[in-house]
């Protein structure tokens, strides 16, 4: 489906579902044209299947066509965010970047030049996993464009460890290395939805002396998502801001196909109500990671992740100006960045 945009331009957005039902043609994220259809975009949304740093049930190899075939449903107007994403802005689907299955840095190192590839001309990219080691190359690609960026870690795991059974790169260590690389600006960094048990008190102690804030999942129930998105904006104030997500940042009720579930997460409304409150912030990219589908029930993972995609792309097309209008119905009153 072709659409003129208000700057003139011809944006192709949307398989028209009038035309193709939902269930046929290509599986792309939200049915978007292929990258090669258009030549270039302003945003891409790229796979990474690649879960060979799991540390207990593996399958996120297998999520990114899962998150595109759980897309299916997503309509071309987003009402939460008052923006048509795909109408001002060249959205395509980029395919998926390849690591080596046997081989854990030379897949870093190739997904981190495909992401640069992706990225070098200023166009903005939402990735999913993959599991949550592909955060390390997706952080690596963001500093060459933009030096120490700013982090907001949806996860219910800090993923601050230093190794597993003396491997270095693994789903629990991305965000060590990145410290330890330079990569992440350590006054604007806050993990968001943590939860369940660690291996002692020294965990808290080296998160912190990275700079970490946390805002845990009960921390989510009892202050409530308004004071939560206030306290994060504060934190990361107008830095570059990249954002990872790991699904299981959810409660397995609304997530359980994951690798690491943890009891007492936050809701699918929680997160994508958070998300929504980054508006006008100046995000250069995200991620969702560790969808395991082989753990999916009728979906539920899958379209969780697809949404919380489709906001990212939303506040992708918003920019950092956006609009003052607020949503186009319901009854949040938001004023975030306004």
């Amino acid at each position: 489906m072709i659409e003129k945009g208000a700057d003139g331009r011809e944006y192709v957005g949307p398989v028209n579902a009038a035309q193709v039902p939902r269930w046929a043609g290509l599986g792309t994220f939200a049915r978007l044209p292929r990258l090669d259809e258009v030549g270039s975009a302003d945003v891409v949304v790229a796979g990474m299947p690649w879960d060979t740093g799991v540390s207990y049930r593996p399958g996120a190899r297998f999520g990114s066509n899962h998150v595109r075939e759980s897309s299916r449903l997503l309509r071309p107007f987003n009402p939460a965010q008052n923006v048509s994403p795909f109408k001002n802005t060249q959205v395509a689907d980029a395919g998926d970047i390849i690591g080596n299955p046997f081989d854990i840095e030379e897949a870093l190192a190739a997904m981190q030049a495909g992401a640069s590839e992706l990225t070098r001309n200023g166009t903005k990219m939402v990735t999913i996993g993959g599991d949550h080691t592909v955060a390390l190359p997706n952080l690596r690609a963001m500093h060459e464009l933009h030096g120490p960026v700013a982090l907001l870690h949806f996860d219910a795991h800090l993923d601050t460890w230093d190794t597993y059974f003396g491997a270095e790169y693994t789903h629990g260590t991305p965000f060590r290395r990145a410290f330890e690389e330079g990569l992440i600006d350590t006054d604007a960094l806050c993990h968001v939805g943590t939860r369940g048990p660690l291996y002692g008190t020294e965990d808290l102690d080296d998160d912190a002396r990275f700079g970490f804030g946390i805002v845990s999942s009960a921390d989510i129930y009892r202050l409530g998502v308004d004071a939560v998105v206030d306290l994060l904006r504060r934190r990361v104030g107008d830095r570059p801001l990249y954002v990872s997500l790991d699904i299981d940042v959810l409660d397995p009720a609304h997530a359980p196909g994951t690798g690491t579930p943890e009891a007492g997460g936050a809701t699918s409304r929680e997160i994508l109500e958070i998300i929504r409150g980054l508006r006008g912030l100046n995000l250069v990219g995200a991620e969702v990671v560790e969808v395991a589908p082989a753990y999916d029930h009728a979906e539920l993972t899958g379209i969780a992740a697809a949404h919380i995609v489709y906001e990212f792309l939303s506040l992708l097309a918003l920019g950092k100006n956006p609009p003052a209008d607020g949503p186009a119905y319901g009854e949040a009153k938001h004023t975030y960045g306004q």
